[in-house]
């Protein structure tokens, strides 16, 4: 594109006044501007700026010399725009993790009780005549028992500790080590920008607001842009919007750049239009809380990050963008559309509470706790009246003493004795044991964990886990290998169900096809060696083009020769791939001057139309007819379909030198005559231990299901190869259109009930977007049309993914290729990518879990028995003597074993009394 340096001055020198002043153009103008995609952002810049190079000079920038680089001008644009940089969430200190340790029920109930039993033991009221004030005075301890009274609360208090600060420690190492791990993911990245039309690279956080940036393959857009100039230009936004398809940017219809996303073919530049909190990234990363202190700073002072007219449009903006509507589900509770921004602030928090408020085994172990707390209190209580009312009517019913002045503290301290007696009843009621050992059992299992590709960075998450009755899984780069793969092929007239071996394809079909392939595809595509010893190779660039590479890989051959001997500058012409075209085609010529070949490739519905010809058998041209054609599909295209494949026709035609040279314009004729070289099927295979993995979580009772943005046909292939779809089974594959359709009503609200008809036969949700993910789980979740409330385990690697993934009982984050944003939001992190590994973690959840409940009926066997002792042997010899040296020994064995036998209790409880 050529521009007029003159037209479109730098724009360099800012102008006084004030911020919004400063420039043509609002940060809240340009959030609008970049929730809109497609034909509405080209109508909108049209309209608002008149082109790009009007947006250019609102934000006093040349598109050709970028800006100016002055130090006062990028100062005034950080204030204006903000600077390119998300505050990561503030991690919690050690001490922030001890105070939630504090909170628990167990833990409480023991320190009260420990408090007032540490208090008592100090207590020695003076003495008097015991022969005159009664014959009671066995209820009184020992000198060496009163002693040693305070050991019994130092021990609990004791034990409280160990158990706060393993509990914090484990917490604060795992996040740290995630916070590790992030580091090392996120190298110091640098960005290519002109400035003073010198062609620079900066640190990404210094990108500004009216940088002119430029892109090329294999960049990760650190800010939101708009499309200057491009050739080309592919980029895959799946990390937003789920979508696996490349969509192809232009000036003419498509524009819009959106940071986290990859530039997967051609180059181009781009003026930055949004950076940090305000790109599409950065907006994710404050509805998810990443940035809660910067967000909360803003609203005190008055500054609105956001309009009701911004955020209204998001959630209106179109249904498979995916960006946009990450707002929706996170305001789908809030009554009204029109709530300050504080309130949405709000919310998100308390949407992010109730989520990690409790674990399942948490909620069961905190009534239990209560309940034992309330049996202890009345236990007690009635161990205090009866020893009261036996003292009384012994001493003054039974001796007939009248109550004298000087006998009152040898009284009250009866009466304080019998107190701690029965403090000592409530003590040995509440299982201290338990915290200590859940903590010690989650401890230990999220370190072995680790070594099974799970980094848990919230304790509760593994056991949690355990209980899991749905997994709601991606389908790419999960339960697949994300990348693409030539499964089948049509070659020779023959339909091979597997990659044939070289030696049963003829070789004058085999040289055609080898560099037909490693000629007419993109030279940026590549397969690379593994990037760690053991590894698979790495694809590089196109995916379907990598596909085919590793089709003559397969077949023994290698394209590169071909490449070196044939450069790109030797192309004679090069028609790209477009959605008119659906095809690529490139033409060389002859090295002796006897014509032109062309290669070609594409969807084969598109090229076999154009083909005349198809190699046979004996790798020799035959004529190719419609119904040959015809018969073609219904026997090779329709059952690869069938199968889930996408098929590529691979074809060439050759230009005899005696017609002379074509009108290399006229693209109807020149793509026509083909000769179809081969038909191939090609996907993204499944992961080879998926199947098995997926059946034993049905065995296990817990349902999976694929959301993905795929269309039907292929999420519905994938879906029976994995074993999530049975034959005969009662399932239901719906598309995010019609899905919406069945779960709300005519003003498009989401109903519960029309859900919970929909849920629990839906196995497959194709073409879906990020709102249709989060509905479904939290359907899932709210749902009661089951007895029990359903545990919802969620894996994302988008940061579309990252509402679903917060929203979860338990959220999997890819930890290869997950976003900053999925992370952020998940409970584990898969450092494998593998679903086999979300099938360990319910593995050690489900031990967890076990484990607990084992040790749960050995303490309280213990502490139901040690009750009664103590109650008994209280009332009966008013002493705890007897019952202190059983609880004693009890309370130490939970240290040596959790599996001693209810015969064993009793045992060690007749021998500990005599």
């Amino acid at each position: 594109m050529a521009n007029n340096t003159a037209d479109h001055p730098p724009g360099n020198s800012v102008a006084d006044g004030n911020q919004e002043g400063d420039f043509g153009i609002t940060v809240m103008d340009l959030r609008d501007l970049m929730e809109l995609r497609s034909g509405e952002a080209v109508t909108k810049i049209a309209d608002s700026y008149g082109d790009v190079q009007g947006l250019c000079r609102r934000l006093k920038t040349s598109p050709i010399e970028g800006l100016s680089g002055n130090p006062v001008d990028l100062e005034k644009r950080h204030t204006a725009f903000g600077k390119n940089f998300i505050p990561p969430k503030k991690p919690k200190s050690f001490l922030a993790l001890v105070w939630e340790a504090l909170q628990d029920v167990t833990l409480i109930i023991l320190e009260i009780a420990a408090v007032i039993s540490l208090g008592l033991s100090f207590y020695h009221p003076p003495g008097g005549d015991s022969e005159l004030c009664g014959e009671t005075a066995s209820g009184v301890e020992d000198e060496g028992e009163a002693q040693a009274g305070w050991i019994e609360g130092a021990a609990i208090l004791f034990s409280v500790a160990i158990v706060v600060l393993v509990t914090a420690f484990n917490d604060w190492s795992k996040e740290k080590q995630f916070r590790g791990l992030q580091s090392r993911i996120e190298q110091e990245q640098k960005f290519t920008v002109i400035r003073k039309g010198q062609v620079i690279q900066i640190p990404v956080s210094e990108l500004v607001t009216g940088d002119i940036a430029q892109i090329k393959y294999g960049d990760l857009l650190p800010a939101d842009g708009i499309l200057i100039q491009g050739n080309d230009l592919k980029i895959d936004e799946s990390s937003l919007t789920g979508e696996s398809d490349q969509v192809r940017k232009s000036l003419e219809k498509d524009p819009m750049l959106l940071s986290g996303t990859h530039v997967m073919e051609g180059s181009g530049r781009m003026v930055v239009s949004a950076v940090g909190l305000n790109s599409q990234t950065g907006i994710i990363f404050t509805l998810l809380g990443a940035g809660d202190g910067d967000e909360e700073k803003k609203i005190k002072k008055g500054k609105r990050w956001g309009d009701d007219k911004c955020e209204s449009k998001s959630t209106r903006a179109m249904t498979q963008d995916g960006i946009a509507l990450e707002i929706q589900p996170l305001k789908s509770e809030v009554e009204s559309e029109e709530k300050e921004p504080e309130v949405e602030v709000k919310q998100v928090k308390r949407v992010q509470i109730t989520k990690k408020e409790k674990s399942v085994l948490q909620g069961k172990l905190t009534k239990l706790a209560v309940l034992i707390g309330k049996a202890g209190l009345i236990m007690s209580a009635v161990t205090v009246v009866i020893l009261i009312l036996y003292f009384v009517i012994d001493t003054f019913g039974v001796q007939g003493r009248p109550w004298l002045k000087e006998c009152t503290p040898i009284y009250i301290q009866y009466f304080v004795k019998f107190f701690i007696i029965g403090v000592t009843v409530l003590v040995v009621a509440v299982p201290e044991g338990l915290p200590l050992a859940v903590t010690i059992s989650l401890a230990y299992s999220v370190k072995k964990m680790m070594k099974d590709n799970n980094l848990v960075r919230h304790l509760d998450a593994c056991e949690t886990m355990g209980n899991a009755t749905t997994i709601c899984s991606d389908k790419t780069g999960t339960l697949t290998m994300n990348r693409m793969t030539v499964v089948q092929a049509y070659l020779g007239d023959t339909h091979y169900k597997k990659v044939p071996e070289p030696d049963v394809i003829k070789p004058s079909t085999l040289e055609v096809l080898v560099n037909s392939i490693a000629i007419n595809s993109a030279y940026t595509t590549k397969i690379l060696s593994p990037a760690k010893e053991g590894g698979l190779p790495r694809h590089v660039g196109n995916k379907t083009e990598c596909s085919l590479l590793g089709f003559v890989l397969e077949l023994k051959r290698d394209y590169q020769p071909i490449r070196d001997e044939i450069p790109e500058e030797k192309l004679y012409k090069v028609y790209t791939f477009n959605s008119s075209r659906k095809s690529m085609s490139t033409v060389l010529k002859n090295t002796d001057g006897s014509g032109f070949r062309m290669y070609s490739k594409g969807a084969s519905e598109i090229v076999l139309r154009k083909c005349s010809r198809i190699l046979d058998t004996n790798g020799e041209p035959r004529i190719f007819k419609p119904k040959d054609r015809d018969e073609m599909v219904k026997v090779v295209i329709e059952p690869m379909a069938c199968d889930g494949l996408r098929t590529i026709c691979v074809a060439y035609r050759d230009f005899p030198a005696e017609a002379g040279e074509p009108n290399w314009d006229n693209e109807a004729d020149i793509l026509n005559e083909l000769t179809c070289i081969c038909v191939v099927g090609i996907e993204d295979p499944v992961r080879p231990e998926v199947p098995d993995a997926i059946l034993k979580c049905q065995r296990a009772g817990i349902t999976v299901r694929m959301v993905t943005g795929d269309n039907i046909n292929t999420a519905r292939a994938i879906a029976t190869k994995c074993g999530i779809l049975l034959p005969g089974e009662d399932f239901l594959c719906l598309e995010g259109k019609e899905f919406n359709q069945l779960i709300r009503n005519d003003q498009g609200e989401v109903e519960q009930e029309r859900l919970d008809k929909v849920w629990p036969k839906l196995r497959v949700l194709a073409r879906s977007s990020p709102t249709d993910k989060h509905t479904l789980v939290k359907g899932i979740m709210d749902s009661t049309v089951l007895e029990t409330r359903q545990v919802v385990a969620v894996t994302g690697d988008g940061t579309n993914d990252g509402p679903a993934l917060k929203k979860a009982d338990v959220g999997f984050a890819m930890g290869i290729a997950g976003t900053d944003v999925a992370k952020e939001a998940s409970d584990i992190i898969l450092t494998d990518d593998n679903f086999t590994s979300i099938v360990k973690a319910v593995m050690w959840g489900r031990n967890v879990y076990d484990s607990i409940s084992k040790f749960l009926q050995f303490q309280l066997t213990v502490n139901v028995v040690a009750v009664i002792v103590a109650f008994t042997g209280a009332c009966i010899t008013q002493v705890t003597h007897l019952p202190k040296l059983t609880w004693g020994c009890f309370h130490f064995l939970p240290l040596q074993s959790f599996s001693i036998s209810l015969p064993s209790c009793f045992y060690l409880f007749y021998i500990s009394i005599i």
